[in-house]
This record gives structure tokens, sequence and C-alpha cells, in this order.
């Protein structure tokens, strides 16, 4: 009798038990797409301070739980729940290095001991699969987080030939992150610097690079979109891994994230008004009424564009040129609304630009769920002027919403939109290429322009409607992924007794 592929998936954050960003959003709508194919797929977090006192119901899985861990073993112990999807998550239990209330740091920065921390929960992870009457087809790691998942498979820890055979898939989220600590951590891994600090292993200009690790270690790597997986191969955006990446081309591909519709709906949006009132759901200038209300924005730009932003705040996401630009775009007549939180001087700035613009710009720093969504229901454009976009989401949520996104031509956002042709009423949004307060200010022109053309905007709002960016055709490609990484290791003579179930073929980028 065949069984199900069995999939164990790492990751540092999963929503709704603790988020900081996109991956946490990924950590759950991934595992519940694969489920819905017939994949049984087992996430593992750390029982964070803010999954403790989420209110989740996880019950004990394993109560004695013996993790290796700086030349010792340390009793731990793992919880589990389901997600609505009947998705099994696993809590693995250290209060030392978890029980705190920032998943990766506080206001002063990192912890000191992030590295201690992951280290101690990825062999916690591997522990747990050796643990439960589950045998893993495919190890799926996210980030520097997990990155050394694999250099443990691989590497001296006495895991059994049951779990050393099954193949490891790596994702990279945000190359910009890439988990950089001195050397000497590599003790408490139980890592020796002569085997793998070194330019092959995780040595990266003098630190130890657990996203290297990821890289250099794992069967395959894949990343958030196809247009990225060719960007970081470049000096321009590969922030220095671009040679091991290029090295490794062959077993890197790009699958574009998903969109979950059951969350980013406006017919059944919770946090919007109306979208489960009786009769047809509020317009989108009964939505944009609310947002400006609520942001403060005079009621006398009621019927011109509301542009929009819900980003992290970060230099990544091209808020220099927002600033830069930000008296031309104003000057077009139009109002913004920002959401996010993140560096502090940006924070500062538009704040500042906030009490310059009284009346024109609204902004709320911190995280805030449904704001988020008012924000896609209510806003005409969706701005996103990012240095480097890996996938980006916000963008994909916006069109479904009917909020057309201005977005530069790189990365996911290269492979989402497409630039509206008034001539053929073709495309989904506006982008522009070079990385200039000019040419961003440019492409929210031409979407001003076309704004005041009612036929065109219906037109191009209609457009994005109808675009498809769910969950379950990205999730096939990484099933195809999946399938292929494990019959590649039938080759080395082991068995494997699954369903196999069709996926789409994933793009590769060598």
């Amino acid at each position: 009798m065949k069984r199900p592929l069995n999939v164990l998936f790492l990751a540092s954050e999963a929503a709704p038990f603790a988020k900081t960003g996109g991956l946490a959003d990924v950590a759950t709508s991934l595992p519940g797409s694969l489920k819905r194919l017939g994949v049984d797929v087992r996430v593992v977090l750390p029982y964070y301070q803010a999954v403790r006192n989420g209110g989740f119901d996880a019950t004990p899985a394993i109560r004695d739980l013996k993790v290796p861990f700086n030349g010792a073993t340390i009793s731990s112990e793992a919880l589990s729940t389901e997600t609505e999807e009947d998705v099994a998550v696993y809590f693995i239990v250290q209060d030392d290095f978890y029980d705190r209330p920032g998943l990766y740091g506080n206001s002063s920065g990192d912890y000191g001991d992030n590295f201690e921390r992951f280290c101690f929960y990825c062999q916690a992870a591997l522990r747990l699969a050796q643990a439960l009457p589950f045998h893993a087809d495919i190890i799926h790691c996210n980030d520097w987080q997990t990155g050394l998942a694999p250099v443990f498979l691989k590497g001296p820890s006495s895991y059994t030939m049951f779990l050393g055979t099954s193949p490891t898939i790596f994702t990279i989220h945000n190359l910009g992150y890439q988990g950089l600590f001195p050397p000497h951590k590599l003790a408490f891994a139980g890592l020796s610097p002569e085997e793998f600090y070194h330019p092959q292993g995780l040595e990266f200009w003098g630190n130890a690079s657990l996203l290297k690790a990821g890289i250099v270690y794992s069967d395959i790597i894949t990343t958030v979109s196809p247009t990225y997986a060719r960007d970081i191969q470049t000096a321009q955006y590969g922030m220095g891994m671009e040679g091991v990446l290029h090295d490794r081309r062959d077993v890197l591909w790009g699958i574009l994230n998903g969109v979950d519709y059951r969350v980013w709906n406006p017919d059944s949006d919770d946090y919007i008004a109306g979208s489960r009132s009786p009769g047809p759901p509020i317009r989108k200038s009964g939505q944009k009424k609310y947002l400006m209300e609520e942001m403060d924005i005079d009621r006398s730009l009621a019927t011109r564009p509301l542009l929009g932003m819900v980003s992290r705040l970060d230099a990544q996401k091209g808020f220099d040129l927002l600033m830069a630009a930000a008296d031309n775009i104003l000057g077009l007549n139009v109002s913004l609304v920002i959401l996010g939180s993140g560096d502090r001087k940006i924070e500062d700035q538009i704040r500042r630009m906030a009490a310059h613009h009284a009346g024109r710009v609204g902004v709320r720093i911190g995280f805030d769920e449904a704001l988020a969504h008012r924000i896609m229901a209510g806003a005409d454009i969706l701005l996103g002027p990012s240095r480097y976009e890996p996938c980006g989401l916000t963008h994909m949520y916006a069109l479904k919403y009917g909020t057309v996104p201005v977005v530069r031509a790189t990365g996911g956002f290269e492979d989402t939109i497409q630039a509206f042709d008034p001539s053929t009423g073709q495309g989904n949004g506006f982008k522009f290429v070079p990385y200039d307060p000019g040419a961003f200010l440019e492409a929210i022109r031409q979407a001003v322009v076309i704004f005041d053309d009612l036929g065109s905007w219906q037109r191009l709002v209609e457009n994005g409607l109808r675009s498809d960016f769910s969950w379950d055709q990205s999730a096939r490609q990484y099933l195809d992924l999946y399938i292929s990484a494990v019959k590649r290791q039938n080759t080395k003579g082991y068995e494997t007794n699954f369903e196999n179930s069709p996926g789409r073929r994933a793009e590769n980028m060598s």
C-alpha cells in the first residue's frame, strides 16, 4: 500500500502562531496547499513567547527530546497542534532560548545568541523527525535560521541512516538576511572549523554564514520568483553570494510565492467594511472613504487617487526614492497612506513627511493586520519602489482588491506585473526600471493619467482582478521538485513507497 509523500517543513515563523513578515504566510499557505495535493507535511517552529501567549491549543508530542548541543545533550520537549487545514505543527520548547518578547531581537537589535537559538532549533527539529512515527522523504528548510539542518545531515552529527537519506531543499526568501556570526560559534554546533569553515563551506568574509550553509549543503535550492533566482547570480543583486549561487545553478530553481485567497479576498474579508453584510459588498469608493477617515486624509481629496504602502520600513523597500520624490508625487494632487515598522531612521522620515503634508499623508507605525487589509481595499494605487524584491506579496494581494500596483521591475514584481498599455487594454499595473526618483515619479504620473480616464482605469482594474497567483499552482511546482529529489536519491539504492501525485514542472534557472 502506498503512503503519502512526507515532508518535514522547517521555518522560524508561521502564521498565525508567530509572524514578522512574509515567511510566516508562506510557511502556512504552502504546507496547506501541499496537504490538498495529498502530501503529509509537518511544520516545526520554536515555541516562542508569542506562541505560548497566543491561546493556541498545543499538547505534548514528545516529552523528553534529547538534543545535542555544545558538546552535551539537553532535554527538550515538543508540543503539537494542527492548522485549519489539518497540517501538523510542532513547537520546540526551550524557554532559555524562545521565551522572549521578540522572535529574533528587541528594540536594541538582534539577540546576541541567535546562533545558539537556531542551532538548537535545527538539531531539535531533526531529533524530532527521528522520534516521530513519520519518515521524512524531504526536509524543506527556509532561510538562514534553518541553514544548519542540511549541514547536520551531511556532517558529523549522529543521525541514523533513516534520516540521513532524506534530501534537503533550502528556500531563500531574502538574500539580504545572511545569518552572519563569529566563526567561534561553530563550536556550539559541534562543527570543526577545519571541515566546515572555509570558502567552500560556511566562511563568508570573516564570518560564518548560516544562509551560505543552506546554499552549499542542500541538495536543491529554491527562491521565491524566477527573476530573483536569475538576479541573485549577478554582482548587482547577489550580495556577495553570487559566486556560490552561480556554482550551484544546476540545482537552483525559481518558484513564485502564491496568495492565500481565503485570507486575501474582498468578498469574505472580515477586516474591511461590509464584506459579510447582507447585500452587495461595499464598493471601492466606500472602502476609500473609510480609510481616508481612519488615516486623517482630507475628504476634499476623495475623488483623487489615494496611494498606499504596506511595507517593512527598510532600505530595500525604496523609501529613499519615496522621500526624494515625495513633494512632486503629492504635487500630482494625490494622497498617501503608509503602514509599516522597521528602521528607526525611516520611521522618523515618514513621520516628518506626514507632519509636513498634514491631510495628504497618513502614517501608522507598527504591525496592524486589519489596517493592511483596509489599505488594500481602500487605496487606488499600491506603491512598490523596491531596490530589489525577491517576490513581494502585497502587490498580488492588491490586485484582488482592485488596487493597481506601481512597482519597480525587479524580482517578483517583474514576474507578476505587466505594464498597462492603454492602446491595447493589456496589463495589470505600472513598472519602472532605473532605481531613480524621477523614474518612480514618472510611473506614478502615468498611473494618475490613466486614473483620470475612467474607461481605461476600469479595464486596468478588471485585468488585475482576473490575475491568479494562488498557492496551488506554486505548490505543484514544489511537489515536482520533491518527487524528483527523492527519485534521484533512489538511484543511490534507497527505497521509497509514496503516492506520486502529478505536479507541474518548475522553472530551472541555469
